[in-house]
């Protein structure tokens, strides 16, 4: 029996289609970016709900995967899990307190696994800076094909900035209509003091209808892929094909 059941629930087919090109952009980073933080710059912007989808999305092309509940501060992701038995999670494991075995979490989906918060302690930021945090990141990249760390809102605390040393890239959730471009720039420059290369933006909570595509989407300017629906554009990628097809 699986330690983890996940409240999973059918994405409309636009949000579907977005995941999947999310899941290409990240294929297209290369076989090197294989740790993966995702980050958002305030808290209720879609940050967990992407990281889910996105392991998901990467489980299901066969791909093994393990996604880590890096928020020790105010964990959303746990809302979407049913838990079975008792696990030690990533706070204990820091701490000295459990070992790796304990750690690893089995999920009901094929080829997805787990690591949880496992409690929040009161020096979340001490605890993500020790070596073993690295180590533990180092060992995963060994085992699995993508390892995908959920960590607190970047704007808030700098939990995320420390995070990301340790990771080969990071992904920034963002709400539409909810964040100034001068905030996600400044959030955006902090991020660029670490050594981990940020490899896109996610824009979140778009509204298909308010933007003009309808309730479903519709192909428009963007040709036969359509509208990426709730979850906007992601990248580079996305921003040279859309200069493409206005040419």
């Amino acid at each position: 029996m699986a330690d983890i059941r996940i409240k999973y629930q059918k994405l409309t087919f636009p949000v579907e289609e977005a995941y999947k090109s999310l899941r290409t952009n990240l294929f297209f980073c290369g076989r090197e970016k294989k740790v993966i933080a995702i980050t958002s710059c305030t808290p209720n912007e879609g940050k967990s709900t992407v990281s889910l989808n996105l392991a998901l999305s990467l489980a299901e092309a066969k791909k093994r995967v393990i996604l880590i509940d890096a928020d020790l501060r105010n964990s959303t992701l746990l809302g979407k899990l049913y838990l079975s038995g008792n696990k030690d999670g990533l706070a204990y494991y820091l701490s000295g307190m459990t070992g790796y075995d304990e750690l690893i979490c089995t999920t009901d989906h094929e080829n997805l696994d787990m690591i949880l918060t496992g409690g929040f302690p009161p020096n979340p930021a001490e605890l993500l800076s020790e070596s073993c945090f690295k180590t533990l990141l180092e060992k995963l990249r060994e085992e699995y094909d993508y390892v995908i760390v959920d960590t607190p809102p970047i704007g808030n605390v700098i939990d995320s900035a420390i995070i990301a040393e340790s990771c080969d890239g990071l992904v920034m959730v963002i709400e539409s209509n909810a964040i100034s471009y001068h905030f996600a720039q400044r959030v955006k420059e902090q991020l660029e003091k670490t050594s981990c290369p940020i490899l896109g933006v996610i824009l979140n909570k778009v509204d298909p209808e308010a933007q003009g595509y309808g309730k479903y989407g519709h192909y428009g300017k963007y040709g036969r892929y359509g509208h990426y629906g709730q979850y906007g554009q992601y990248g580079k990628n996305a921003a040279e094909a859309e200069k493409k097809e206005e040419e």
